[in-house]
């Protein structure tokens, strides 16, 4: 299986091959069974979005049209390769997809709970996964430190207006009430402040139209998902 292949296919759907491992053997199983090697498949900052929005199910205005359209899209580019399409919705049980990318590429936990990529800051994202029967050929995984051990201050951690970020852990009612307010607006239209305020990859920032969009699927989501 050619990885330069795959992720030239990938990039021309809208897709990044985020990284590749292969399986130990007492990973083998469900879903795994017969697989021999995981690639992961996301966006990288703003460069994948515009193949989205052009998408029909970015326009057709039913639920969940970026896990509807990355399934479409991760489905087809597995057939040929007789590959099995994984995805992070899939569940239960749920495939662990961020243990996956830390063994995948150089990511780590920040202290906002968010992987932290040492170039792509939190501006990155894991789409789905390809599981491969075959063993795939792959170099040394890149080793770089995570950015957060070396942060002064740590402002991600106070730049939330309602403090959801804490050494507790996330609030994540909090922030959903915030964002879905009218005080909330500014979260709402350009995108989780405290995620803004982490100095690495500030380049790879989302758009006001991203990030609008995964906040209102944020709020969304924290709505079906409330008590009736």
């Amino acid at each position: 299986m050619n990885l330069a292949a795959l992720t030239e296919a990938a990039e021309a759907e809208g897709l990044a091959l985020r990284g590749a491992f292969n399986l130990e053997p007492a990973e083998r199983v469900g879903p795994l069974a017969s697989a021999l090697s995981v690639t992961l498949f996301g966006f990288v900052g703003g460069r994948q979005w515009p193949a989205f929005a052009a998408s029909a199910e970015a326009a057709d205005g039913l639920p969940h049209p970026l896990d509807r359209w990355s399934r479409r899209l991760l489905t087809a580019l597995a057939a040929p390769y007789g590959a099995t399409a994984l995805f992070p919705s899939d569940g239960p049980p749920y495939m662990p997809f961020q243990r996956w990318a830390q063994r995948a590429e150089p990511v780590a936990p920040s202290p906002l709970g968010l992987l932290i990529h040492p170039r792509y800051g939190l501006w990155h994202s894991y789409r789905g996964a390809l599981a491969f029967a075959q063993a795939l050929e792959l170099g040394a995984r890149e080793e770089m430190a995570s950015p957060c051990e070396s942060c002064e201050g740590r402002p991600c951690l106070s730049a939330c207006p309602v403090g959801a970020f804490t050494s507790e852990g996330y609030d994540v009612d909090a922030c959903a009430v915030w964002v879905g307010s009218a005080a909330g607006r500014l979260c709402a239209e350009t995108g989780c402040l405290a995620r803004h305020a982490c100095p690495v990859g500030r380049s790879f920032a989302y758009g006001p139209e991203q990030a609008a969009f995964y906040m209102r699927e944020f709020v969304a989501a924290r709505a079906t998902d409330a008590p009736k």
